[in-house]
């Protein structure tokens, strides 16, 4: 370490702290990586290897990517079941004395990836935590791109791998006595494409998943939380929750509730059955147009889509909850002109479980924060509609459904919420004190509100001279206090 020069000193001591990860770190105007991490990435990635003057007698294996382009690359690393730790300049360098800070800011797993082009809007993207003791599994699955997060206990392996089919995760994790129970990882791995991951014991502490998710969900005791006789599930639950505090590194607050579930709620349906039925998938091409989730699916939005679909996989056996979906269904198939209003509606819906996710990870754009306000704009008219809607179902839907009219106004009061191009060049007033975190050009209370930064509506002003109007936007911007 002491003949290596400071920079990849830096870059090996976040190596040290993140030694499963490929760690991406910035440098100027490219995440760089080294040593075994630049020979992985190269191959995997088909980019050029190069070298590095480290202070070793050897040039340091290198390779790079663009951060412009990062995304890309990324989702490509992390389909193939690698993890990714993202390492960001935490200063400016023109006025850093030394070398710039750097740290991880957040960890990229096939189940915690949020970027919009490697998700299919119509499937959920689970990660699932399985907690073995006693011949007994504690499972938690959670959904970070929408917010779902569940929890329930099951008996036995056949039951287990039954669950783990249901959902088809795209990551799972667990604790060293279920990496050593004997189930069959490469069947997880080749055949279903799941990346399984074996954590440290501490995560399954009973003492710290408890704390975890107590201070989540801002709960006083595990009771408060209905887990009183889920004593597996606690630690599936709260090793889960650790996973992604660590791994996010950021608020969570999208995640407000712990569903309890029960296995036994849902028809049984082992694997054989499911791909025999062809529910989602045909059994020949593994996909979605032949099956029956194809034939059924005339959904408008992408959360109608994931809901269709858990509807299929998970079919009801209480006969009361069948005839009242069922008692809905025959209400809106009998009064076609309000159904077809209501479809009309949801048309112009975006994904909405998704904009929140996006917008408390600090990540929205312009773009993203118009589909917000045009999508809550839909509900007041759909609202008005189940109004005169007579089933139980519908009337318990409606009853719930908040229009969040003060919020869609102040959405659209907000100015300058286009994209439009010219708007390179810009300039800060009036401000206070600066901004701390990297929020978007043209929005301004409104980010401020929803990111709790202290930023006021007159902010930013639009300069347009002869040499930058016909530059292309600049997105975002980061101050340093």
């Amino acid at each position: 370490m002491a003949e290596l020069t400071p920079m990849m000193q830096q870059y090996m001591q976040t190596k040290k702290e993140y030694p499963d990860c490929i760690l991406f770190y910035r440098l100027g105007d490219f995440y760089e990586m080294f040593f075994d991490d630049a020979l992985t990435a190269s191959k995997e990635l088909e980019i050029t290897l190069t070298g590095k003057n480290c202070g070793l007698k050897e040039r340091a294996p290198m390779c790079g990517v663009p951060y412009h382009a990062v995304d890309g690359y990324l989702n490509r690393l992390v389909s193939k079941g690698y993890k990714v730790a993202i390492c960001e300049q935490l200063e400016d360098p023109a006025a850093a004395k030394g070398i710039v800070k750097r740290d991880v800011v957040r960890i990229v797993t096939p189940g915690t990836n949020l970027d919009t082009q490697a998700l299919d809007e119509t499937k959920n993207n689970y990660i699932m935590c399985i907690a073995y003791a006693s011949d007994h599994y504690g499972v938690s699955v959670a959904d970070v791109s929408t917010g779902e997060y569940m929890v329930t206990e099951i008996e036995n392996s056949e039951k287990l791998f039954d669950e783990i089919y249901k959902f088809m995760p795209s990551e799972l994790i667990c604790n060293e006595a279920f990496y050593m129970s004997g189930m069959d990882f490469e069947l997880l791995k080749e055949k279903l494409g799941i990346t399984v991951y074996s954590l440290d014991s501490w995560y399954f502490d009973d003492a710290v998943c408890e704390r975890v998710l107590k201070e989540h969900f801002h709960a006083g005791t595990i009771e408060g939380l209905g887990l009183t006789d889920y004593d597996c599930g606690v630690i599936a639950a709260g090793a889960l929750m650790q996973y992604l505090v660590e791994t996010q590194k950021r608020d969570l607050s999208h995640i407000s509730h712990l569903t309890i579930y029960a296995s036994g709620k849902y028809m049984l349906l082992d694997s054989s059955t499911r791909r025999n039925l062809e529910l989602c998938e045909t059994l020949r091409d593994k996909q979605k147009r032949g099956s029956l989730l194809w034939v059924l699916d005339k959904t408008k939005t992408a959360m109608g889509a994931r809901t269709l679909r858990k509807y299929i996989e998970q079919p009801l056996i209480d006969k009361s909850a069948i005839e009242k979906r069922l008692d809905a269904v025959d209400e809106l198939v009998k009064n076609a002109i309000s159904r077809e209003e209501i479809r009309e509606y949801l048309s112009p819906v975006y994904d909405l479980e998704r904009l929140v996710c996006r917008i408390t990870y600090q990540s929205a754009n312009p773009r993203d924060l118009i589909a917000f306000q045009s999508s809550l704009a839909m509900l007041p008219h759909i609202k008005y509609i189940l109004n005169d809607m007579q089933t139980p179902l519908l009337k318990e839907l409606n009853e719930e459904l908040d229009t969040l009219g003060d919020l869609c106004k102040l959405v659209s009061a907000t100015p300058n919420l286009t994209g439009k191009t010219g708007w390179q060049s810009w300039k800060q007033k009036n401000v206070k004190r600066p901004v701390s975190r990297t929020c978007v050009l043209n929005i301004t209370k409104y980010s401020a509100i929803i990111w709790k930064l202290p930023i006021h509506s007159k902010i930013w002003c639009r300069i347009i001279t002869q040499e930058n109007r016909r530059l292309p936007m600049q997105s975002a911007i980061s101050y340093q206090n």
